[in-house]
């Protein structure tokens, strides 16, 4: 009989230590986040006068979670049943089971018509994929994704616009197309590029012309004949010698000849080498030149009486010399997109044109295009720029001009020979912002003249040294101090 006493003891104390323990370790929704397609609840509504509060749970399309609630469950009550259902296996346990993409909610209520819990449901697509794939991608990447209905939203941060732009192909890709993707990424600390480019251009010309002007006057008896040969070098378009010999023979008849000779050789060498620096992805623009005026029309005042005016012409102002546009785009660490356009351009007397007395110049242009993709630090030249262009005129009367020996002094040669070369290098750095005192300028170390040393030795500048220079110790022998020019 004792022994029965203390076996109903025993029972009685583990029961109530089970009922303890239950109690103690009741699911509180309130204490666990909402995740989509996790297998948890989520937060617990808490009861205010009475009543609960609906709590937000998202769900993944197919993805379940499981609900445990604190008293049996009578009735349950789904909004719309086609977006999220409610699944009762037992009193107190319910399986919430995401169907299409979508909103509603879920209310349970107890036996006394009581509500116990609801939940405003969203359904959305199931990222964990889309996760998985922009993490083996882009393993460097800070993305985070979620889910606004059909699209899918990209946040967070990435090294690089390239990164950028792979994460969104690739959502897009698996989202079903790029009108489904929002990609707001960061890019974090955008790359500077700076170029450096070296335009190069050797031009040399030769001209040579030769001729001689005729002229006379012959008198048989009552009858005069005169001629005239003059020489139009038409090589070059105009007359460009003013060297002559001049020489008379007779009296009456005479003949008058002039001999033009000019020979000339010269070389122009142009060297520009600009540096642009440019944010990965913009473009930068530099021009080293000038600009010199075009007349695009006349402009005609109006008087009073209503009869046109002093008319003038319109002037419109072309630019020319060396320009550059770059972009870059830096696709990986060190490794450069770059898409450069040079430009050369020099006013030039051939092809101008006269217009109501104005003379309107040409433009000669050379210029070069590309995109390509180069190592920070590494270099591309575009050469093989080469012109060469001759023109030689023989220019004199039909049948003398044939004749031998003689027929130099009936014809001109203008010959004109134009060889121009230009070579354009192109080198990027990936560049970071310095400290100032790290730069420095053109004028350092340059300081003024006195007037006694700029009167009497004709010095122009003195120079102490040029910073960040170390010299050598040396002891000096007489007056030191400056170094004159």
């Amino acid at each position: 009989m004792k022994y029965r006493e203390n076996q109903l003891l025993r029972t009685f104390v583990v029961r109530a230590l089970s009922f303890s323990a239950a109690a103690a370790m009741t699911f509180n929704p309130a204490m666990v986040p909402a995740v989509a397609g996790d297998n948890r609840a989520t937060t617990m509504p808490a009861a205010v006068d009475g009543q609960l509060n609906a709590r937000f749970l998202a769900l993944g399309v197919g993805k379940s979670i499981v609900i445990d609630l604190p008293r049996d469950i009578k009735d349950v009550l789904v909004a719309d049943p086609k977006i999220a259902n409610a699944v009762v296996r037992s009193a107190q346990r319910a399986y919430i089971i995401g169907a299409a993409v979508g909103q509603t909610n879920i209310v349970f209520f107890d036996s006394s018509g009581q509500q116990i819990a609801a939940y405003d449901i969203a359904v959305k697509r199931d990222l964990n994929g889309l996760r998985a794939a922009l993490k083996q991608a882009l393993p460097n990447a800070d993305i985070q994704i979620e889910g606004v209905g059909e699209s899918v939203m990209l946040s967070g941060s990435a090294a690089s616009p390239i990164e950028a732009q792979q994460a969104g192909d690739l959502a897009a890709r698996l989202a079903g197309g790029a009108d489904k993707v929002v990609n707001s990424i960061a890019v974090r600390g955008r790359d500077q590029v700076m170029l450096k480019v070296t335009v190069a251009e050797v031009a040399r010309s030769i001209i040579k012309q030769m001729g001689v002007d005729l002229s006379g006057s012959l008198n048989y008896g009552t009858s005069a004949v005169t001629f005239n040969n003059a020489n139009p070098f038409t090589a070059t378009g105009q007359a460009i010698t003013s060297n002559s010999i001049v020489g008379s023979f007779g009296s009456t008849p005479s003949v008058q000849a002039t001999i033009r000779a000019m020979e000339s050789a010269g070389v122009v060498r142009t060297l520009a080498e600009p540096n642009l620096t440019a944010i990965s992805g913009e473009s930068a623009t530099f021009i080293a030149g000038g600009e010199f005026p075009i007349p695009t029309g006349v402009t005609c005042q109006t008087t009073a009486a209503g009869s046109v005016g002093q008319c003038s012409p319109s002037i419109a102002f072309k630019k020319f010399g060396i320009s550059l546009n770059f972009t870059p785009v830096v696709l990986t660490e060190g490794r450069i997109s770059l898409r450069v356009m040079t430009e050369v351009s020099e006013v030039s007397n051939d092809n101008s044109i006269t217009i109501t007395g104005i003379s309107v110049l040409s433009v000669k242009t050379r210029r070069a295009e590309t995109t390509l993709e180069i190592p920070s630090g590494g270099s591309m030249a575009m050469a093989g720029l080469i012109q060469d262009q001759t023109k030689q005129a023989i220019n004199g009367l039909p049948g003398l001009s044939t004749l031998p020996v003689l027929g130099a002094l009936f014809r001109s040669r203008d010959y004109q020979n134009n060889q121009t070369e230009l070579m354009v290098l192109v080198t990027p750095y990936i560049v970071r912002a310095v400290a100032q005192k790290d730069l420095s300028r053109p004028d350092d170390g340059f300081a003024a003249a006195s007037d006694p040393q700029a009167d009497l030795l004709g010095s122009i500048n003195r120079i102490y040294g040029v910073p960040g220079r170390v010299e050598p110790v040396t002891n000096y022998r007489g007056t030191y101090g400056f170094i004159t020019d």
